[in-house]
């Protein structure tokens, strides 16, 4: 009896990919879409429009990330 088949992801590291749309991003950080798009809005992630089109720069996902690695620890 053959395996059933899962449904795939669309891969979104690819590597060519310049721009990216906020979803992307999202599913790069894996952090939710709402959350994603307000870090866009508030800057903490750069973003370009196009048209009417909101992008994100696929090298600005690793920039924000050392971007939090370089922030100081919060006090719990």
């Amino acid at each position: 009896m053959a395996e059933p088949q899962l449904a795939t992801v669309p891969e979104t590291s690819d590597p060519s990919l310049v721009l990216l749309t906020v979803e992307e991003a999202a599913r790069r950080l894996r952090i939710g879409r709402t959350t994603c798009f307000r870090l866009v809005l508030a800057g903490e992630i750069e973003s370009v429009t196009v048209g009417r089109l909101r992008r994100v720069p696929a090298d600005a996902v690793p920039a924000y990330v050392a971007k939090l690695r370089h922030r100081p620890a919060h006090a719990a």
